[in-house]
């Protein structure tokens, strides 16, 4: 069939220039029929986009050769031909062609995620160009209603397809997670109306409206058959849906050519279960931070809390160093810089008896305490004694501050803490002058400075971590300012 038209004439490269310049104007809103506009796929967020068509003219392309290759492209999901779909089939090959080398250039990104998460769940391939429809092929899409990621998930709808949303990260900006959940979520609708066009169409408005639309009227067969009940947007939602998917299947025929591709980066994932700096963590690595947010779009902060297991991804090449020296990466970037805190309300300073037990106020001379009262709230999976250690408090103080009996705490609770550092009585001459100096080769002993970590102390005095650890009968990482290391 398509043989028959391969003699049709070409516009003159004018058009080009003219359907350029149409292509700038504001994206948003195209009519495919005088009387009725539609919203159309989100707008890709380059400023420009080089020019779009190698060949000097845009191809006039018979309906009866779109509508052939549209069958051709049929398998599971129907693709209808008719007056709209043909006018948004024009929108993505004549007067946005910018629009279409976007999401050519990147569909190499995720179509991969798609077509192996639609094999197992024994989906139809082509429901990955939906994709394009909600989101554009970007990962951090947020809508005006509070829509997020690749497939556009409402914070309601992601967490009964299980994904994780909190102040730390966001799933539905997974493009693994939320690909998963899109399917399970196009599945469970599919299996409600028995018809994929009604399924996109519930995706788009909910499954309500479809039946709303389904009720007044009167058919319960097609998308077409009830295409009038239905909310304006999702009466361009599934046209734009069959448009994107001849268009991704017959760019070159349409003289459109991406002018660069994009390409996944190979990555491995590593487990996290502490507190990670990740400005610190990609510095150890020596990976760019523009790099890791593509591979973790999900992470929300700058940082990953305590006791927050997380699936970190990062290059492959990576891998082997990081395996390598992980205890020391870790180590480094466990460095606080006080975001992690939340809810903390500054008071004026109180005086308090030293906060440490008494066996350690007489190693370092006798001390009072200049401190701070702040709130923390605490966060699912907190323990106590984990608290006071991150605020270096003892958790007996902890427990007194809060009138606590036990070790109990719970989601959401505020515990009330004072935190500083102690004012220290001048110690001996001797003890002065081994706590203000670095490491010297020809003393046994090293005095925890303020800022110290074992990976910076075993660092700038040539020892393994490992082995100031085990001279130290250390089982974590965690030192304390004015703690006596053994150094050898």
């Amino acid at each position: 069939m398509e043989k028959l038209f391969n003699k049709s004439g070409k516009l003159k490269g004018l058009i080009l220039v003219v359907c350029t310049l149409l292509s700038t104007v504001s994206y948003g809103q195209f009519s495919t029929e005088q009387d009725t506009t539609t919203n159309v796929a989100p707008q890709p967020e380059e400023a420009t986009v080089a020019v779009v068509a190698v060949a000097d003219s845009i191809p006039e392309v018979p309906d009866e050769l779109i509508a052939d290759r549209l069958k051709c492209l049929e398998k599971n999901v129907q693709l209808t031909f008719n007056k709209k779909i043909r006018g948004f089939i024009d929108y993505f090959t004549v007067r946005n062609r910018r629009y279409s080398v976007v999401m050519e250039r990147r569909k190499r990104l995720y179509f991969d995620i798609f077509e192996e998460a639609l094999k197992r769940h024994n989906m139809p391939q082509e429901l990955k160009y939906l994709a394009i429809v909600e989101s554009g092929l970007n990962p951090k899409a947020i809508s005006r209603a509070g829509a997020a990621g690749l497939w556009q998930f409402m914070p309601s709808t992601g967490k009964i397809y299980k994904l994780k949303q909190d102040q730390y990260v966001d799933e539905r900006l997974d493009p693994y997670k939320s690909t998963e959940a899109a399917c399970r979520y196009l599945k469970d609708l599919y299996n409600i109306f028995n018809d994929w066009e009604l399924a996109l169409a519930s995706y788009n408005c909910g499954p309500g409206n479809v039946r709303k639309a389904i009720r007044k009227s009167g058919y319960k067969d097609t998308f077409w058959e009830i295409y009038n009940f239905l909310p304006q947007e999702t009466r361009g939602y599934v046209p734009q849906f069959v448009a994107l998917t001849y268009t991704m299947n017959h760019l070159q025929d349409h003289n459109i050519f991406a002018d660069s591709l994009e390409y996944p980066i190979r990555f491995d994932t590593v487990h996290i279960n502490q507190y990670v700096n990740l400005d610190t963590f990609c510095e150890q690595l020596n990976i760019c931070k523009d790099e890791f947010t593509k591979l973790n779009p999900a992470i929300k902060r700058n940082y990953l809390p305590d006791n927050y297991p997380f699936h970190i991804r990062i290059p492959s090449d990576k891998s082997e160093y990081f395996a390598m020296n992980k205890l020391a990466i870790l180590d480094e970037s466990s460095k606080r810089s006080g975001d992690e805190i939340d809810d903390e309300l500054s008071q004026p300073p109180v005086q308090f008896a030293s906060t440490k037990p008494a066996s350690e106020n007489k190693s370092h001379g006798s001390a009072t305490a200049q401190k701070k009262k702040v709130y923390y709230t605490v966060k699912q999976g907190d323990v106590l004694s984990k608290i006071a250690d991150k605020f270096e408090v003892s958790l007996s103080d902890l427990k007194k501050w809060n009138n606590l009996k036990g070790s109990t705490i719970k989601s959401g609770q505020k515990l009330t803490i004072y935190k500083g550092g102690l004012v220290m009585e001048k110690p001996t001459l001797a003890k002065q002058t081994e706590s203000n100096k670095k490491y010297d080769p020809h003393k046994k002993v090293y005095y925890v400075q303020p800022g110290d970590t074992l990976w910076t102390i075993s660092r700038s005095n040539n020892i393994p971590v490992e082995k100031l650890k085990k001279l130290n009968n250390l089982k974590s990482n965690e030192i304390k300012v004015g703690q006596k290391l053994i150094m050898s």
